[in-house]
């Protein structure tokens, strides 16, 4: 059974800073390419950063370049976003999301919410 389960959310304020955290199992972590996304309230869910399955290459949606980093330890099938610099329109539920093929899975998400 797969497994994705996001940590590290929670209540910062505006410039703050936190470390997101998911971790797979159930699958072979190391030939996913994973991803980032948010959903914050009356809103569509958007891509926030991507990291293929090597970590080789990364991708990043404009809102968040120079922001955010994506990364991903594969010998502890957990990927990572740094989220620095936030403000209040980063306020979302953010979920991870892993793609192999026809396979595609999410965790569950984790709120960050940003306000003084």
């Amino acid at each position: 059974q797969v497994q994705l389960v996001e940590s590290g959310g929670g209540l910062v304020q505006p410039g703050g800073s936190l470390r997101l955290s998911c971790a797979a199992s159930g699958l072979t972590f190391s030939s996913y390419v994973m991803s980032w996304h948010r959903q914050a309230p009356g809103k569509e869910r958007e891509l926030v950063a991507s990291i293929t399955s090597d970590g080789g290459r990364t991708n990043y949606a404009d809102s968040v370049k120079g922001r955010f980093t994506i990364s991903r330890d594969n010998a502890k099938n957990t990927v990572y976003l740094q989220v620095n610099s936030l403000k209040p329109e980063d306020t979302a539920e953010y979920y991870c999301k892993a793609v192999y093929s026809w396979r595609t899975y999410w965790g569950q998400g984790t709120q960050v919410t940003v306000s003084s």
